[in-house]
């Protein structure tokens, strides 16, 4: 079946002030969607990779035929990412996680607010275009890592819970060149639970 939007759980406006409605409308129906037809449009090369997952697909990058490799990295990755995105982010959340994966994380990174430090520090420093993860390795530890463009951390063998976005095109119109305060801003809207759901 042809890849399609996932549906979001709230309305454009449940966000603000941290992210605006504008902003939410343009990258979730341009952005996301182009993502999403293109896609589609590399895999009608190949149909039969149609039955695939996308997380197979973005697994087995070395496997996809060369003609479409770049289209399936490109635009699967932004299909996956922003899926996952719209899933972590939510109205009325943003406290902390509950006591299963904070444990986690202060085990892996000594405490709730140095992951979120150092989550910060990967997210602002990402050069350019790109996402800033908290990810389980292979060997179930927890870290955080950044990746460029819509690159997505299933192809280097990591499996991302929690995602930020930080091209411009995320946070342009509230926050111009000010990604510290949307990654900021950011906190007072993850959605824990579905954090902890991508863990298990």
């Amino acid at each position: 079946m042809a890849h399609s939007l996932p549906n979001l759980n709230y309305d454009y406006s449940s966000l603000e002030p941290h992210i605006d409605a504008k902003t939410m409308e343009i990258h979730y129906t341009k952005h996301h969607q182009t993502y999403v037809t293109n896609l589609n449009k590399a895999l009608d090369q190949h149909p039969d990779l149609f039955d695939k997952s996308l997380e197979f697909l973005l697994l087995n990058l070395s496997e996809i035929p060369e003609d479409i490799r770049g289209a399936v990295r490109n635009h699967g990755g932004g299909h996956h990412n922003h899926s996952l995105f719209w899933r972590v982010i939510g109205p009325s959340t943003g406290s902390q996680p509950s006591d299963g994966l904070l444990k986690r994380l202060n085990n892996d990174f000594g405490s709730f607010d140095d992951f979120k430090s150092e989550f910060t520090d990967k997210s602002t420093k990402q050069f350019g275009s790109g996402w800033g993860w908290l990810c389980e390795d292979r060997s179930g530890k927890l870290i955080t890592t950044s990746t460029g463009n819509q690159d997505s951390p299933i192809s280097s063998g990591l499996k991302p819970i929690l995602g930020i976005d930080v091209w411009e095109h995320a946070y342009y119109l509230n926050y111009q060149n000010r990604r510290p305060d949307y990654i900021s801003s950011f906190w007072n809207i993850v959605n824990w639970e579905e954090v902890e759901k991508n863990l298990k």
